[in-house]
């Protein structure tokens, strides 16, 4: 028996957390373990404690909202996202995971159904990485990347801890990190590209996610007086950082597959002046590939172009690989009950693989998981101007909803 979840209500959910943190183009602000965030993890508590719903918080704040089974012996599926946002971010990136596996919640509600496993609703912690680096921390360190340690001694940019953030909002728990084991995990998400929207396509069924390496890039030359120093003198320490990226750039758009991608997301000139010949640059270069040896041919070409953008300009140049997330096929089963729940529904559906790290790429390593994507308007994401429609949210919560019911009662 199927059971149809109320679109209107996850629409009104979505906008309704949307006001916490609003940005002024009409996104959203709520960065990891702020006031914002706490505030919005309360709402979903005030929602969820209507339902019935218990929560736990582990160590690294991650939050588990358990709906219980007929047989609560067994280990739970669960549902989720996150809620925190990039500085200008959107409304649906993370938060319609989160609000579309409590919208089907909800319908479970509604019609009396106790699924035969619990269920889980999951809001992982610092997702975006936006506050604390690298993204994903917590359902790292939920699935044992990371140590618990390491994660709370992760500073922002103002030197507050993980740690520190979790005590200031209250959401420092004593759940055993790594703890509930999970039989299943589901995860909604916008697609973040232009691949359903162009090709009139309403779900994707994910299967896999493509490989990331981050590095942090520093280049020391000299500063000097732009007008008294030779061409032929200087040690432009950004000359070498134009070079770097130009020649990246260069490789990744030769790649006829559009596979290679690369992206230096922050640049930062120490003591910058008009008239001083930069001496010290710090930039972050993002690298990506769906095929893992690509991504170590990728890596290889950026330490040779990082080590002849040092020489050509006469700075000292020096890289450090700090995440990498290896490339991510997700489980046959899981991907089987999302497209089973698009085919039951007569929608338009295609597979697909995650150009964007999430959650469930941590999660893979410890339970069988698999992601859906909904469409979202010029494939914009990390914006103030992302959107999906009420009638995209609606569908992907639905499937989302109709996959989860599947998998719980496989007891």
């Amino acid at each position: 028996m199927t059971y149809s979840i109320d679109g209107q209500r996850l629409w009104d959910s979505l906008m309704a957390m949307a006001e916490i943190g609003p940005s002024p183009n009409g996104g959203s602000h709520r960065l990891a373990l702020t006031e914002e965030d706490a505030a919005g993890r309360r709402l979903l508590i005030e929602w969820a404690e209507a339902l019935g719903l218990s929560l736990r918080v582990d160590g690294v704040g991650n939050m588990f909202l358990r709906r219980a089974g007929q047989r609560d012996d067994l280990d739970p599926i669960a549902v989720g996202s996150h809620l925190d946002t990039q500085p200008k971010g959107g409304r649906f990136d993370g938060v319609l995971g989160v609000l579309a596996g409590l919208e089907a919640l909800r319908t479970l509600d509604d019609h009396g159904v106790v699924t035969q496993r619990p269920l889980e609703l999951v809001v992982w912690t610092n997702e975006e990485g936006s506050r604390f680096a690298p993204a994903m921390v917590a359902s790292g360190t939920y699935a044992g990347a990371f140590s618990v340690d390491s994660t709370l001694a992760r500073r922002d940019r103002d030197g507050v801890t993980l740690g520190e953030a979790l005590a200031a909002t209250g959401f420092e728990g004593d759940l055993p990190v790594g703890e509930p084991r999970l039989a299943g995990f589901l995860e909604l998400h916008i697609e973040q590209g232009p691949v359903l929207e162009e090709n009139h396509e309403a779900i994707g069924v994910v299967t896999g996610v493509q490989g990331m390496r981050w590095f942090d890039v520093t280049l020391r030359g000299q500063s000097s007086h732009a007008g008294p120093t030779p061409m032929s003198y200087r040690r432009d320490a950004l000359a070498a950082a134009a070079r770097l990226i130009d020649r990246l750039q260069a490789h990744a758009l030769a790649d006829d597959s559009g596979h290679t991608k690369v992206t230096c997301g922050t640049l930062e000139i120490d003591a910058p002046s008009r008239n001083v010949v930069p001496g010290e640059v710090r930039l972050t270069i993002d690298l990506r590939h769906i095929d893992e040896a690509e991504l170590d041919a990728l890596e290889a070409r950026f330490e040779d172009e990082l080590v002849a953008a040092g020489e050509a300009f006469g700075v000292a140049a020096q890289g450090e690989r700090i995440w990498a997330s290896p490339v991510v096929a997700f489980d046959d089963a899981c991907i089987a009950a999302v497209e089973a729940a698009a085919k039951a529904r007569g929608l338009s559906y295609r597979r697909m693989l995650s150009g964007a790290g999430h959650d469930a790429v941590y999660v893979s390593r410890v339970a069988p998981t698999s992601m859906i994507f909904i469409p979202c308007r010029d494939g914009i994401s990390h914006n103030e101007a992302e959107y999906s429609s009420p009638e995209q949210c609606a569908l992907g919560a639905q499937v989302l909803c109709d996959a989860l019911i599947e998998l719980a009662d496989k007891a």
